[in-house]
């Protein structure tokens, strides 16, 4: 595990509590992204945590760096700023940490490397950053009532809005199969605890959601009967 940070105060901090965690073993530390690239040149890590403002290479540019790699580290980002946790997805970041570091909120990070997720988890659910207007702030799963493709992005439908994510509805479609959310149409993800309404048997199948009257492709149609019928013995 390496920590870079060019604070050297919240450096040790971070290593500090890192090195409390019994699932930790051999944290190694340093306070400039030059040097912390050369020892990735000569040693393997199983991640990365990473300031973003630094003198010289920031914690984004390094990151951007590190995807090169031929076998490249996860990257938790610790930061004091939350205006890049778009941007830290977009990297594939497995958490964005803020400070002042809580304990607790880094031994969550540390199990989700252990696990291999990619989106912060607060007490079960999934959050997921989103930009409106300049300001980030984040989505939990449980509030999305569907979700809708748009190319290469998806927009998640909830109560307060829509938000337009840069993650293809395909890449969501696996991730949240296990959280209740099925695909019923090419264009359309639901989540079935939202599902207030299905008319499977009509012409033109559909559910509501939030609300919507969504389209159920025939494709979907069996295994959208089946998820509901489960939902409905539970």
């Amino acid at each position: 595990m390496l920590v870079i940070d060019d604070e050297r105060p919240a450096l040790d901090e971070l290593a500090f509590l890192l090195e409390r965690d019994p699932r930790v073993h051999d944290v190694l530390t340093t306070d400039s992204a030059t040097e912390a690239l050369r020892l990735l040149h000569d040693i393997e890590v199983d991640v990365v945590f990473l300031d973003i403002h630094m003198p010289g290479l920031s914690g984004l540019e390094m990151a951007k760096v590190l995807a090169r790699f031929k076998s490249a580290p996860p990257i938790v980002f610790v930061t004091a700023h939350e205006e890049h946790a778009v941007d830290a997805f977009d990297l594939r970041a497995v958490d964005y940490v803020l400070k002042p570091v809580r304990e607790e909120r880094l031994a969550e990070a540390v199990r989700r490397v252990l696990e291999g997720s990619a989106s912060p988890v607060v007490g079960g659910d999934e959050q997921i950053p989103v930009e409106r207007g300049g300001v980030t702030r984040f989505v939990r799963r449980s509030e999305v009532q569907y979700v809708e493709a748009h190319g290469d992005y998806a927009r998640l439908h909830t109560d307060e809005g829509s938000y337009l994510v840069r993650i293809p509805l395909n890449d969501l479609e696996r991730r949240w199969a296990d959280a209740g959310f099925v695909r019923i149409h090419r264009s359309f993800l639901v989540a079935l605890l939202h599902v207030s309404r299905a008319r499977l048997a009509a012409d033109h199948p559909s559910v509501t959601a939030g609300g919507a009257e969504l389209p159920v492709s025939r494709r979907a149609l069996p295994g959208l009967r089946e998820h509901l019928a489960g939902r409905s013995q539970r």
